[in-house]
């Protein structure tokens, strides 16, 4: 049972549509696991195991009938973030613990019509405004290789349940890195599409910055969810026409030139195990037949604070501002800190710069990259880990030998964020001295989302990340 509950979806479904595998069977094998790990690692805030029993009953009667559909069976934990009719919706925050969605979200309901199984609802930091996942409502969310450290946020029980193989897939959103982030510290894939390319409801779907998506423990998972989870919706009317599908079996990148950084000339504190890990991602690309070349992309950190800091005060910040009025002994501190924190380096950073002028001006570098290069890469974070529970409320950390004032400063997703159309995919790149893993994000051309799982497909290949069982966590 425990092998089944790492199977990847896409040898699930093979197993599913030869009947020599069972929906319930893989179902059953994630449930045991979750009732031992559990109890450590904290990624389920509320289960549905009995319906989602029934589920895989009706699911493995539609593979046999030939009406399967095209996730029929996987197992999914959906992030507490997302509404679903009937289900409780806290968003972390025990202002909301009382609250029971009561509409679904174009995004689950997609999920849903494609067939996969909702067994629970993974956890996630108060609103989803922080790196990490902790809150008063649910506690601490941890590591699966190292309960000291973070799980990354806000779609931080989501890369957790992965890495600890209790969920197939996870879904996640990602407004400044929360797929990302915590794919890289589980060791997992995520994936940012380009903003539209998967809906969201309004008034998300409205935010520039705000992208659903999915994590998984393989490219070629992420591929299949992700092209379920693709395509126009009729409620966000941002979403992309005609519908974009990531075609299967691209892991060739014989004659694709690439181009790298690992700090974008000193804008970002690094490890040195995060420096070690992309540079050895860089010469399995180059041994399989990529040109990959080191290339100067200098970055503005007062330019980034513009942009988001104006961006996630209008959005966030006053809202969560308005919150804090009248239920402010309730908030998580990591809720109070990222609203002061925007608020002020909206306010103290300007220096005349608008929000929209800062990121053209961050635009800029990486465009003339991305004119001459097929693609881009980068770490996903400066840091080796964040400490479990930890609200980084009044202190910084240190990072690569520098002392930063914010642990917003060692996430290197938000810059994707900005440039919103660029689809990012996040792949493992190995592990930090202290058993943490570290990530790489590939990022496209804008809208070009074939190359990035192209690129990631040649790593998988190169240097398989799931080949060695005893490198799972929780033994």
């Amino acid at each position: 049972m425990t092998d089944l509950a790492y199977i990847t979806a896409s040898d699930a479904l093979a197993g599913f549509a030869a009947k020599t595998l069972s929906p319930v069977e893989v179902l059953d094998a994630l449930i045991a696991r979750a009732e031992i790990v559990e109890p450590s690692i904290n990624a389920f805030c509320w289960t549905r195991y009995d319906e989602a029993r029934a589920e895989a009953k009706l699911a493995e009667q539609r593979w046999h009938d030939g009406t399967a559909r095209p996730l029929e069976g996987i197992v999914t934990a959906i992030k507490d973030e997302v509404p679903i009719a009937g289900q409780p919706w806290s968003m972390g925050s025990l202002v909301y613990q009382d609250l029971v969605a009561e509409e679904t979200s174009p995004f689950a309901q997609r999920m849903f019509d494609a067939g996969v199984i909702q067994h629970a609802r993974t956890t996630t930091p108060e609103f989803s405004c922080a790196g990490f996942t902790h809150s008063k409502i649910h506690g601490v969310t941890r590591n699966p290789w190292n309960q000291e450290f973070a799980v990354g946020g806000s779609s931080g029980g989501a890369g957790a349940s992965l890495a600890a193989g209790t969920s197939t897939l996870a879904s996640g959103s990602d407004i400044g890195g929360s797929i990302r982030i915590p794919a890289s510290f589980n060791g997992v894939v995520g994936f940012k599409a380009p903003h539209g390319r998967v809906p969201c409801e309004p008034p998300g779907g409205l935010d520039m910055y705000w992208h659903n998506g999915g994590l998984a423990r393989t490219v070629e998972d992420m591929r299949l969810y992700q092209n379920v989870m693709a395509g126009p919706h009729p409620m966000d009317h941002r979403s992309i026409r005609p519908k974009y599908e990531i075609p299967a079996g691209i892991d060739d990148v014989t004659g694709l030139r690439i181009a790298f950084t690992t700090d974008f000339d000193g804008c970002f504190a690094l490890d040195p195990e995060v420096d070690r890990n992309t540079r050895a991602a860089v010469e399995a690309l180059r041994a399989a037949g990529a040109t990959v070349v080191e290339v100067p992309i200098g970055l503005s950190r007062d330019l980034m604070n513009v942009a988001t800091g104006y961006h996630f005060d209008s959005v966030w910040g006053r809202w969560i501002a308005a919150i804090m009025d009248e239920h402010r002994e309730l908030l998580t501190d990591h809720t109070i800190a990222f609203a002061e924190y925007v608020a002020r380096i909206s306010g103290d950073t300007g220096n005349g710069w608008t929000q929209i002028e800062a990121e053209a001006a961050l635009w800029a570098p990486i465009a003339d990259v991305l004119e001459s290069y097929d693609a881009l890469l980068c770490p996903t974070l400066g840091t080796r880990g964040l400490i479990a529970g930890d609200d980084y409320y009044g202190h910084g950390l240190e990072v690569g030998g520098q002392q930063l004032d914010n642990y917003f400063e060692t996430l290197i997703t938000p810059v994707f964020n900005i440039l919103s159309a660029c689809p990012v995919l996040n792949v493992p790149s190995g592990f930090a001295d202290n058993n943490v893993p570290t990530g790489l994000q590939i990022v496209g051309r804008t809208f070009d989302d074939a190359t990035t799982f192209q690129i990631g497909a040649a790593l998988e290949r190169e240097r398989p990340w799931l080949d060695a069982p005893e490198r799972r966590p929780l033994q």
